[in-house]
């Protein structure tokens, strides 16, 4: 594979600002960057994306791969990235046919920052045919604890949402961005460029909402199970059924809700029923 040239212009993920307390006294606190990165793609405006811009190489990466405007890696030349005009300049050896079609259909998706889906959103298909992974209800947990080690932004300042990589309940990959659409795309772009060790990789977990984007994005990374500690929509719902990806939802402690999990999820640590708790029963 011919060689990609790439800038390296990550920048902190935080900065200080001085804030006034409960009580009135000033301190120090550390917030979340949110940077527009302008992407071109062989000269033309593409999209403007909200970025901390800690890793803005692999978000553009993974968000031309996962908008279906760069099919194959060997495609790619070189993406540099000049925060003095905000920009990321992406020379490509080729471009698919149907770009301009593409370009011209737009969907406006509920990601936070008014994600966009480039071409017929119900029109989507995973590149390959999606595995039907596995989970022990013990392993879910297991793979919640350990995800308790990351999300150091989040800790620190808050106002980003996290997504991982992972091979079962062992954490491959995680990155934070200001939108859950830009983090999953900097994994994207990471597994690709081959920056990231996620081999194998067979769960997604995300923190925010498990909307169509959310399941077009983990199906085309080829990923069959997908986790979120908030809820999903309706289009989420349809289409993971239709691409064969099992959502778990409100995945939070002991908690969860399994869908599309049949024959898929082996209930091995079922907690114990609080004194009073009824079985759910349905309408």
């Amino acid at each position: 594979m011919p060689a990609i040239s790439l800038s390296r212009a990550r920048l902190p993920a935080t900065l200080e600002i001085e804030v006034l307390d409960e009580f009135g006294d000033p301190r120090r606190q550390a917030i979340a960057a949110e940077r527009p990165l302008t992407l071109y793609l062989n000269k033309r405006e593409i999209v403007t994306l909200m970025t901390l811009g800690a890793d803005p190489e692999a978000l553009v990466v993974g968000y031309l791969r996962n908008q279906g405007l760069l099919s194959r890696l060997e495609d790619l030349e070189a993406v540099h990235v000049d925060w003095e005009v905000e920009a990321a300049a992406v020379v490509t050896r080729h471009l698919p046919d149907d770009l301009e079609e593409r370009l011209g259909h737009r969907t406006v998706t509920t990601g936070c920052g008014q994600g966009t889906v480039f071409g017929r959103l119900l029109e989507a298909v995973p590149r390959q045919a999606l595995p039907d992974t596995p989970v022990r209800q013990s392993v879910l947990y297991a793979l919640l604890e350990n995800l308790g080690a990351y999300n150091e932004t989040y800790r620190s300042a808050g106002a980003v949402h996290g997504c991982a990589l992972c091979r079962q309940e062992t954490v491959l990959d995680f990155v934070e961005d200001v939108g859950r659409h830009n983090a999953v795309d900097t994994l994207a772009g990471r597994q690709w460029l081959g920056e990231s060790e996620t081999g194998g990789a067979d769960i997604f977990y995300t923190t925010g909402r498990l909307t169509s984007e959310m399941v077009i994005k983990v199906a085309q990374m080829g990923i069959g199970v997908l986790v979120s500690r908030s809820g999903v929509t309706q289009k989420g719902v349809e289409l993971a059924e239709r691409f064969g990806v099992m959502l778990v939802a409100r995945a939070k402690g002991r908690h969860f809700q399994a869908i599309h999990a049949e024959g898929r999820l082996t209930l091995d640590a079922i907690p114990t029923r609080r004194p009073g708790e009824r079985r759910r029963e349905k309408a």
